[in-house]
Order: structure tokens, then C-alpha cells, then sequence
């Protein structure tokens, strides 16, 4: 694995988007995804310039967040189980993969506990895949102000998983969806949302000229993700 070179052709792939798309590169912000990957490759991945890194896993965070220099930011955007929020408003920066009121007043309460304001995105499924969380559209939109009143939350925007499909394509109805439901979401708070969290590896260009603010690509850039070397570790 060459990592200079993987995220240089990222790096290229990320300009051309924009520059389709109208957009400055400045607007999109790349989220390494280093799930499974160890501590060592996520401080080789720094020395070329990444400092905000995607997790799925409280437990393998908390870890690497131990052998890596502080100034790191590290996101949540795997599902989080209630009974792990503690920890992860306590070391994430912020949380990507909210999907349900009683999981953001959880968040709430945790984050008052510690007298911290925890931004978060709301993750929504819009393909309605049975296999993957998130919001219903529909449901997002019943209880968006609910989630907005709570004091120690911070929406700043929302996130999707989009289908796995060999055509990029195949992915630009879905990302055009969340796009438009941001819309929605901001027409009912009143002010604009900073960030839709949509694209990985295989589609993130489409991503982009739909309007994505952060992409998270893990095997584009560091190739196969490694097994866990753990097969008791927790489960979000």
C-alpha cells in the first residue's frame, strides 16, 4: 500500500468533482475511515496531512485515540448503542450516525453531565434498506424539532449510506434526496445546516455534485480494510 499516492489520486478525484460541480475543494472535508485499521497507519496517514479520522467502534477508538498525538479529531459514524453514548461524547468530536430521538437525548444527557455541547449529524436511510439504520425521511421531519430543543445538542446537518452498487450513478437519486431533505430540515430550524456526510470510497465524486461537505473513504485510501484482530470487541 502506498498511502501518498493513494490519497494524491483522491486528492485529484475530489478537485475534478469540484470543479464540475462549481464548488471550491475548500468545501469538501475528507473523513479517513481507519476502522480495523491500527494506530500506526492512522499516524502515517497524519504525516501526509489527515487529522479527522471515522470510527465505528467505541472500544477501538478509545485505544487508538491513546497511542495517537492529541490534536487528532476523530468522528462516530458507526451506530452507536445507547449504552456506549458516554464514551463516545466523551471522545469523539463528533457524532455522525444519530438515529432515533431516544439516542439524541441520551447524547443530551451525557453531554450535560460533562458540560459539553455535542455536535451531531442525523443519519437517514434513504433508500429504506431494511439492513442499514437511519431515519425515515418522513420520521426525521416529525421529530427534528424535538431533537433541535434539546440544550446540549448541536445538529449540524445530516448523513446517509447510500446502496452498494458497481455504477456511481446508481447512488446520485439518494444523495439528491438527503440533499433536499437538509433543505427541509433547515426551512423548520430557520438557519442553514453546514454539512451533508454522504460518499465513500466508490461514489463520493457523485457525492460531491450533489452537494456533500464531508466524504469518508476508507479503502480508496488505505486499501482492504484489515479483520479485527479482536472477535469480542463491541458491537455498534
Amino acid at each position: 500500500m502506498d498511502l501518498a499516492d493513494n490519497l494524491n489520486r483522491i486528492e485529484q478525484r475530489i478537485v475534478a468533482a469540484c470543479a464540475r460541480a462549481g464548488r471550491e475543494r475548500s468545501s469538501v472535508t475528507l473523513v479517513a475511515v481507519t476502522k480495523n485499521q491500527p494506530a500506526q497507519v492512522v499516524r502515517d496517514a497524519a504525516n501526509l496531512g489527515l487529522t479527522l479520522f471515522g470510527e465505528n467502534r467505541i472500544q477501538e477508538t478509545k485505544i487508538k485515540i491513546g497511542q495517537c498525538p492529541g490534536h487528532f479529531r476523530w468522528h462516530m459514524i458507526g451506530h452507536l448503542q445507547s449504552n456506549k453514548t458516554r464514551d463516545a461524547v466523551h471522545f469523539f468530536s463528533m457524532i455522525e450516525s444519530v438515529d432515533s430521538l431516544a439516542l439524541a437525548q441520551e447524547i443530551n444527557k451525557c453531554a450535560d453531565k460533562t458540560a459539553k455541547t455535542m455536535p451531531i449529524l442525523l443519519e437517514v436511510n434513504v433508500a429504506g434498506e431494511s439492513t442499514k439504520f437511519g431515519y425515515r425521511p418522513d420520521q426525521l421531519l416529525a421529530e427534528f424539532e424535538q431533537i433541535n430543543a434539546l440544550p446540549k445538542i448541536e445538529i449540524h446537518g445530516l448523513m446517509t449510506i447510500a446502496p452498494y452498487a458497481d455504477d456511481p450513478e446508481k447512488a446520485r437519486p439518494h444523495f439528491r434526496c438527503l440533499r433536499e431533505l437538509k433543505t427541509e430540515c433547515e426551512k423548520i430550524l430557520g438557519v442553514p445546516l453546514p454539512h451533508l456526510s454522504m460518499g465513500m470510497s466508490g461514489d463520493f465524486e457523485v457525492a460531491i455534485e450533489e452537494g456533500a461537505t464531508m466524504i469518508r473513504v476508507g479503502t480508496a485510501l488505505f486499501g482492504a480494510r484489515p479483520k479485527p484482530v479482536a472477535k469480542n470487541e463491541d458491537v455498534e
